[in-house]
């Protein structure tokens, strides 16, 4: 008899057990949230899910350690120009003159005020070097610089490159948070990046994209084009601003945008940061940047040329023209020769011969290969020093 009532309690109890079992599966497989509430502490008066933080407090997804490691190298720039003189000033002196028109003369609407502009920069060293966009501080009379941790102080200009569009300035300041450099050239389309400027002066902000193209040139922004393209969203007073990927360092600094309205249209383009620190390098060494030069026209290779010369593909470049005692003519290149490479560096485009020539340094020898009546030739030439002010020929 006892044994009987023990085989059922044990078997109410294993159903029982059974039961609560597939209670609990189906509410966490279906109702999560309802089985995590019943489970709360009693005391609770909000019954919230927290979220589970990673790198010191960030949460999972986050970009919090790459902006707060890259932010505070990154400077608003407000630059002011001084109005021109007017010409009639000497009448608006004058006693007689300002009886008959009493104050309207000191009306400020009628006064020609001082020309104002903000953008960006990233500061590069600690003893005050700032990298910005030629563009920003072009022409400008004064520099202020207001710095992260909101000290403003005057800067001058060092040096600048209008034909990549970038300028060095400095501030007198020491150990500064200089920001970390990335190799561009390591880029892929679809790496997040993270854009840090002042946009429309509301102060430091940072948009999140990722790059949609490299190499874009042809856009008639700069001589020498060679544009990270990315949609992470750049407006007026972005340029000269960082743009970092996800661990904080450089890889380009803002530059343009493309739009209709004057807004971001998910377009915006940057300067590789390679390509910025050979400038910097050169501006800090010499001054100003110096850049190879054989000095010919050319002109893109299409289809039909491709086929005319017979080539295997529609790439290279086709000199239509060469300047009078220039590298190009010393050496012997020719109208009609289709440049193919440049020290074994394969030519796309006019655009990379434009890019690939004026990395060459002045005054040595490289060879360029070329197509010259269904002939491939190695030709040597003396690389020139690129004349100043720039010109459209290479």
């Amino acid at each position: 008899m006892n044994n009987q009532l023990h085989k059922k309690l044990w078997l109410i109890f294993a159903q029982t057990v059974t039961v609560c079992l597939a209670l609990v599966f189906v509410l966490r497989l279906f109702f999560p949230s309802l089985l995590e509430n019943m489970l709360a502490k009693p005391n609770s008066t909000v019954l919230v899910k927290q979220a589970e933080p990673i790198n010191g407090g960030s949460l999972v997804g986050s970009y919090s350690q790459a902006v707060k490691k890259a932010m505070p190298s990154v400077v608003n720039i407000f630059t002011s120009k001084k109005a021109p003189d007017n010409p009639h000033q000497k009448y608006l002196d004058d006693p007689a003159f300002r009886q008959f028109f009493g104050d309207q003369l000191d009306d400020p609407d009628t006064q020609t005020q001082p020309e104002n502009s903000l953008g960006s920069g990233v500061i590069v060293s600690e003893q005050g070097l700032i990298l910005t966009n030629n563009h920003v501080v072009a022409s400008a009379d004064e520099i202020e610089i207001a710095l992260a941790d909101g000290r403003k102080m005057s800067a001058k200009v060092v040096g600048t490159d209008p034909d990549t569009d970038l300028a060095l300035i400095k501030i007198e300041a020491d150990n500064l948070p200089a920001i970390t450099f990335a190799s561009s050239d390591k880029l892929s389309v679809g790496d997040v990046v993270l854009a840090i400027g002042n946009p429309f002066g509301v102060g430091q902000t940072v948009t999140q994209g990722i790059i949609s193209a490299l190499g874009r040139n042809h856009l008639g922004i700069n001589t020498f084009e060679n544009f990270i393209q990315t949609d992470a969203s750049i407006n007026p007073g972005n340029s000269g601003g960082a743009l970092i990927d996800t661990e904080g360092n450089l890889v380009g600094i803002n530059s343009a945008i493309y739009s209709r309205s004057g807004g971001s249209m998910g377009i915006g383009f940057a300067i590789p940061a390679t390509l910025a620190s050979q400038v910097m390098d050169q501006i800090v060494s010499q001054g100003n940047v110096t850049r190879g030069w054989i000095g010919i026209e050319a002109q893109d290779i299409t289809p039909e040329l491709a086929e005319s010369f017979k080539l295997k593909a529609a790439e290279g470049a086709l000199i239509a023209g060469v300047l009078k005692n220039s590298p190009a003519e010393r050496a012997g290149l020719r109208a009609g020769d289709v440049l193919l490479t440049i020290d074994n560096k394969p030519i796309a485009d006019t655009s990379n011969m434009l890019n690939l020539i004026a990395a060459l340094p002045p005054n040595q020898k490289a060879t360029f290969k070329i197509a010259r009546a269904e002939q491939r030739l190695n030709i040597a030439v003396l690389i020139g020093k690129r004349p100043k002010p720039a010109v459209e020929k290479e």
